[in-house]
């Protein structure tokens, strides 16, 4: 590797994440910042054959062998190293407890500590039933991959195990690294695109503020902090009512959700210049949609509710606020420069940001490695006292690809708020949602 290769510019993700740096033993450069993906799977697992795999994967993705130096302010990409695979018996389960022993299996690793500075950044857990039934759990430091990154790894990981099986090209598509994204981003901020987007958040938020969450605890109380996990579901009619009113509004199942968020944030504080932040993919870029690395952006979403007499309104004005942002999505870091009094409120000693996430895999939750099949574990409804970290406040985040009840969790730091408190926060949402996604014609003053 080059001097130059040796140190390539941070990713703008990176830095975004270097502005929450609180060192490693917290934080996004913490042990607990951690993004967890578990599949079951049915068939003969080679043990052998799994670890060679699981090596190919970090030899074909970088990101996995990254570090930052954050010091310095850029990345350094190592030379492959093992995964470590841990695998243990989970004993003598019922088949109709199987999925709960599952789900607490993935519990215990996502409550665990995984160094950003120990490589690879990628862990694998594999726990038996029996000799044809198993669980995968594959843990990634969250500054290497993403929610889109995590299935794609699985994927690979399928393929090349089974080109290793049968002695046969892996066929998977070629991939481009996340350094050469880092460097094609910044070129890209260079451009009159950029400027005009630049120029459309200057004037889209000018005097914004976020809305932040009202937290149980002042920050100033010096609690210990650590991230819990509520969870909870969605109910198939209610699912369906909302594809419903997605399709009669000409929306995305995202902003009617997002409408109803924002008529619960109205109900919540009275304001009605609602900002929410989300997250999106990062991937506008067609040539790294086969690239493990951390790519979303935090992105501010603006809706001004006044005048607004029902939820339909509420949907057409979330709607608007949604294409045009998503028209100007560049890196949070160069949104933020725009509009530098955007995120105080949750900076207060009584608030913290919260965020707005809901997220539609592109790639299949089950597939074939040669010697068994996988199917991703997306129902998970045990809550998680300790999970992966958030750096600061809470989030949603709503998995629209569960067939019938679509999974929901909240996530939150214990410094800050109380977990009954987020019980009934979720409860009341889910309130909101059964008001609204069925009865787009609900006056806003009886949400």
């Amino acid at each position: 590797m080059s001097a130059a290769q040796d140190r390539i510019p941070l990713s703008l993700n990176q830095e975004f994440l270097c502005m929450w740096d609180q060192g490693d033993e917290a934080g996004p450069f913490g042990p607990k910042y951690n993004i967890i993906f578990g599949v079951r799977l049915t068939g003969p697992v080679d043990e052998a054959v799994l670890r060679s795999a699981l090596d190919d994967v970090v030899v074909r993705h970088e990101a996995l062998r990254t570090l930052v130096i954050r010091d310095e302010k850029y990345q350094k990409v190592l030379p492959p190293s093992a995964v470590p695979l841990t695998v243990s018996e989970l004993g003598e389960v019922p088949s109709s407890d199987r999925q709960l022993r599952a789900e607490q299996f993935i519990g215990e690793i996502e409550s665990g500590s995984y160094s950003a500075v120990e490589l690879p950044l990628i862990r694998a857990f594999l726990g038996r039933f029996d000799a044809g039934d198993a669980v995968l759990v594959l843990i990634v430091h969250h500054t290497a991959a993403d929610e889109w990154s995590m299935p794609l790894i699985m994927r690979d990981l399928a393929a090349l195990y089974a080109g290793r099986l049968e002695n046969r090209p892996h066929g998977l598509p070629e991939a481009r690294q996340y350094p050469e994204y880092s460097v094609w981003e910044k070129e890209k901020l260079t451009s009159e695109s950029a400027a005009k987007s630049r120029e459309f958040w200057a004037k889209e938020l000018e005097g914004a503020q976020i809305v932040p969450l009202k937290t149980h605890f002042p920050r100033s109380a010096g609690r210990d902090k650590t991230t819990s996990w509520h969870r909870f579901s969605i109910a198939e009619d209610l699912g369906a009512a909302l594809l419903s009113t997605a399709k009669a509004t000409r929306s995305s199942p995202f902003m009617v959700l997002l409408a109803a968020y924002n008529a619960f944030l109205h109900k919540l504080t009275g304001e009605t210049d609602i900002v929410v932040m989300t997250f999106t993919s990062g991937r506008g870029e067609a040539a790294f949609h086969d690239t493990v690395g951390a790519f979303f952006n935090y992105l501010p979403l603006r809706t001004d509710l006044s005048g607004c007499e029902t939820f339909a309104d509420v949907v057409s004005r979330t709607r608007r606020t949604c294409l045009r942002a998503y028209a100007q999505d560049i890196p949070f870091g160069e949104i933020a420069a725009q509009a530098p009094q955007l995120m105080g409120p949750g900076m207060a000693d009584d608030g913290a940001p919260c965020a707005f996430q809901v997220f539609r895999s592109p790639f299949a939750a089950a597939g074939d490695a040669g010697g068994f099949t996988y199917t991703e574990i997306r129902r998970r409804l045990l809550p998680q006292a300790a999970g992966g970290d958030i750096p600061d406040g809470s989030m949603w985040h709503i998995d629209m690809e569960f067939e019938g009840e679509m999974a929901g969790t909240l996530g939150f730091n214990t410094n800050l708020y109380d977990a009954d408190g987020m019980r009934e926060l979720a409860a009341n949402f889910l309130g909101t949602l059964k008001n609204t996604v069925g009865a787009p014609d609900t006056p806003l003053d009886q949400i």
